[in-house]
């Protein structure tokens, strides 16, 4: 996996560093690399479906059913998990239910 990031105008992966600056062949966007530890850090912030900020601790429900990989277990969307732990990666949330302990991706998620 390619440590370049993506553009932040077009979105678009094909990018390359030009001296102290990173270039989007598509659509000829230039930003300096120094901007990225300053992205780095907005990356901090996990938010739910809706755009809301969650927090460690936070309540929140699922919006969608969501099948457990590897197992036949299915958590169903209206479920509420209570006292979210935040953690970095793919899968931002780690929570605690009735079938067990999950990590679950803030997207399917809704702060109540």
């Amino acid at each position: 996996m390619s440590t370049i990031p993506a553009c932040p105008l077009c979105a678009m992966e094909n990018t390359y560093p030009d001296g102290a600056n990173y270039v989007c062949a598509d659509c000829g966007h230039e930003w300096p690399q120094a901007a990225l530890a300053a992205a780095d850090a907005d990356d901090a912030v996990v938010k739910d479906a809706n755009g809301n900020v969650l927090a460690d601790g936070d309540a929140v429900v699922l919006i969608k059913d969501l099948k457990v990989k590897g197992s036949s277990i299915t958590l169903k969307m209206g479920t509420k998990v209570k006292s979210i732990r935040l953690v970095g990666g793919d899968h931002e949330v780690d929570c605690k239910m009735d079938g067990g302990s999950f990590m679950l991706k803030a997207c399917y998620l809704k702060k109540t």
